[in-house]
Formats: C-alpha cells, structure tokens, sequence
C-alpha cells in the first residue's frame, strides 16, 4: 500500500524540482527525502524518476501517481475537515433539569455555550429529578440534571454515567425570631407526598429523633419562604435556594443541628457526544 507521506513527498517533488527543495520545505534532510521517494518507487513497483544530470525528474509512471497523489492528498484533507465539523458541538440538545438548578446553574452555562459554540443549542425542559431520569431512558432528553440526598442514596440506572456537579447543605427556614433547636415543636411546611423533598423531612426528622408535624405542603421554594414568612411554619430548603430566590425579609436560614444534610446536583448521560461534552464541561464545577 502506498504511504501518504510519501506521496506528499512526490507531490512537492513535482512542484519544487529538487530533493534539496522538498527537504527544506518539509523539514527534512535530502537524503531522508531521497530514500523516501526511493522506498516510494518500490512500493509502486515502477519506475517513477530518472536522472537528468543532478537533478531528477519523473517518468510517465512518476507524473501519473502524482496527479493521484494529488486526488488522494485532497480526499485526506476533506475527511480531516468533515472528523473536525463532526466534533463540533451543535445543538439541539435537550436537558430536562429542576428549577433552582436550571436558574443557578444551567443559564449560566447556556449562555457561555452561546459564545463558545455559536452552533450548540440547548433547548431546556424544567422536569423534577425523577421525572428528568425517565425521559432520559426514554430518548427524551439528552442530559438530566438531578439531586440526590445524603441521607437517601441512590445509584445511576444502568446504562447513564453520572456527573456530580456540586453540593450544598440543607438549611432550616424559620422567622428570624425562631429557634432551630426546636424544630420538634414547629409546624411543618414538607413537599408532597410521594416527592423525595418528602421522603427527605421523615428522615431529618427521624434523625432528629421526632416525627415532624406536617401542616402544609408546597414544592415551589418561593412559595415555601413565603409561608415561612407568613407564619406557617418551618421547611428545609438548599442552600442553593438563596441564590435564586429572594429570602423574604424576616426568614432567616440556620444551619441544621446534628450532622449535615447535603444535596447533590449531579448531570446524567447515556451517549458523550461532542455536545454533551460542551455542556457538561461548562456545567463542571
């Protein structure tokens, strides 16, 4: 098979005239351009040079696999380019994300995607963690960016690779004027049933050693400080909350006693593309 160097080699041959003159142009010594072209020539199996005084030139056979070499030189260039356009990141690409998440940390990256990849286009879909990690096994979405708890492991589905893009603490939400080291006494303001936001007040609590008085329930964060302020009662929320939303005046956000309860963000994938790797080194903490 005949090596594409070498041919490189005869093509500047038969542009340039001289070993002397590819050799410079290449980098290399003449002799080492002499012995290329040579193993070249055998290789073909004909004769492609012949000598005319100190130089050289080509044979029939020599012209003839130059304007091959021409046509295969080129073929090589354009697969470079289309491997290069096929690794840039474009879009669309779906991201199913949660909404504190998708505010601090999505937007962001979206929009130094914007500049960096003027092709990549991310199109958002606001889904909760459990919903985001369906649509995901489904092809619904490319990436999804979900939570998990502390105190309530879970693995990746099979098949997803995971990455953690940061984790924060759980605060208490209380009026200004409450004591955290009563939370047994407090009315409670949990997320819905059958959410993990749920699921995460049983086992603070249990931990704690009580079983929380659970009056009202909301999922939206806005909301919840809302009903903090109001009176309603206390609530977890991440920390992350505060960079999002607005704490009412007169909610305050303690530290939880006894160990800490984290949550992690973490983005899902099933296939690394050239635009899931552009999103997710932008996410990356």
């Amino acid at each position: 098979m005949l090596d594409p160097t070498r041919l490189k080699l005869l093509s500047e041959l038969a542009r340039r005239g001289t070993m002397i003159a590819v050799g410079e142009a290449c980098a290399m010594s003449s002799s080492a351009v002499s012995q290329q072209l040579a193993t070249l020539e055998r290789e073909a199996g004909v004769r492609l040079f012949a000598r005319a005084g100190r130089r050289v030139r080509l044979t029939a056979e020599g012209e003839r696999l130059v304007r091959h070499a021409h046509t295969i030189l080129h073929a090589m260039e354009v697969a470079e380019e289309d491997l290069r356009a096929a690794a840039t990141p474009r879009g669309p690409l779906r991201v199913a994300c949660f909404g504190t998440a998708a505010a601090a940390r999505l937007l962001p990256a979206i929009g130094a995607a914007q500049l960096r990849h003027p092709d990549l286009r991310v199109v958002v879909h606001e889904l909760e963690p459990r919903e985001a990690l369906a649509a995901l096994a489904d092809g619904g979405c490319d990436v999804a960016i979900t939570f998990t708890y502390n105190v309530i492991p879970e693995d990746p589905p099979p098949g997803t690779t995971r990455l953690a893009l940061g984790t924060e603490p759980i605060l208490l939400a209380l009026p200004e004027d409450g004591d955290a080291t009563r939370m047994h006494e407090q009315a409670w303001i949990g997320g819905s049933a059958g959410t993990t936001d749920h699921e995460l007040l049983d086992r603070v609590c249990a931990l704690a050693g009580f079983r929380p008085n659970v009056v009202h329930t909301a999922d939206d964060y806005a909301l919840v400080l809302r009903m903090v302020r109001a009176g309603l009662g206390v609530a977890l929320v991440p920390e992350l909350v505060a960079t999002v939303t607005d704490v009412p005046p007169g909610v305050a956000l303690r530290t939880l006693p006894g160990p800490p309860i984290t949550r992690t963000t973490h983005a899902l994938t099933r296939t690394a593309t050239p635009a899931v790797r552009a999103l997710l080194a932008l996410l990356s903490p």
